[in-house]
């Protein structure tokens, strides 16, 4: 059976991303079948370039998919997200790009990246910068979760101290280490105590883990930049291209 060369990456392209080649092909014969893989196999090792080019391809295709994906979970959950009374907000409150950070205490990368956000903070006056509490590794992470958002509850205008005091410090973090943080920022602890019963710590957790199930977030930290998610530490960087893109469309403005 002979093929022209040219259909030999359309077919290619086709057994490895499915399509209606798939069905046809229970009609050929075994010797036709046979003839067709030895013409994409002698194919692909003189071209095999041909496998990165459908293999970015799909890469694309699949990155366009999580983006519209991401846009309307982001909308169906906009107000939690930007606007909710429990988040810590920083920077500019009337803002043109919201940048929100779901974080733990015990990770490595949120520790390395918390620089970036206070880079951030302080270069981009134009910037509202949201912090929630997402406590995933570990039991000590849900402790420390539990007094930031009683110190949230109690002062929120010492909360970036406590956060830095928190986050940038060595060791893991628990309870006995974030409620010494709380006390260096200022806060009256016996208040703090107090309050990690109460309703409003349960509700915040519980709020920011279902928006993280909602978005897909698998690892800390992640963001939410205008319509765009993204997870993990991808750098200074990074995150300004990314809030280019939600001001102005643009990897820079």
């Amino acid at each position: 059976m002979r093929l022209f060369r040219p259909l030999v990456p359309a077919l290619l392209a086709l057994s490895l991303c499915g399509g209606p080649f798939i069905a046809s092909a229970q009609s050929f014969t075994d010797a036709q079948r046979s003839d067709i893989e030895t013409i994409v196999k002698n194919y692909l090792v003189a071209h095999p370039e041909v496998i990165e080019d459908a293999i970015n391809e799909l890469s694309k295709r699949q990155a366009a998919a999580d983006e519209v994906k991401h846009e309307a979970v982001i909308a169906q959950n906009a107000k939690e997200i930007f606007n909710s009374p429990r988040g810590v907000v920083l920077g500019n409150k009337n803002g043109d790009v919201t940048f929100v950070e779901f974080f733990d205490y015990n990770c490595g990368y949120c520790k390395r990246a918390m620089g970036d956000m206070l880079t951030l903070l302080k270069t981009d006056p134009k910037l509202k910068v949201v912090l929630k509490e997402f406590p995933v590794l570990s039991a000590g992470s849900v402790e420390a979760a539990k007094v930031a958002i009683a110190a949230r509850m109690e002062d929120p205008t010492k909360y970036l101290d406590f956060h830095t005091r928190l986050l940038g410090g060595r060791g893991p973090a628990d309870k006995a280490r974030a409620m010494q943080a709380a006390k260096e920022a200022g806060y009256d602890t016996a208040r703090i105590e107090k309050d990690l019963t109460s309703p409003e710590i349960k509700a915040t957790i519980e709020e920011n883990l279902k928006l993280a199930e909602e978005m897909g977030l698998n690892g800390t930290p992640s963001y939410v930049i205008g319509k765009q998610i993204v997870v993990g530490a991808v750098g200074l960087d990074g995150l300004r291209e990314k809030i280019s893109m939600a001001r102005c469309g643009k990897a820079s403005c």
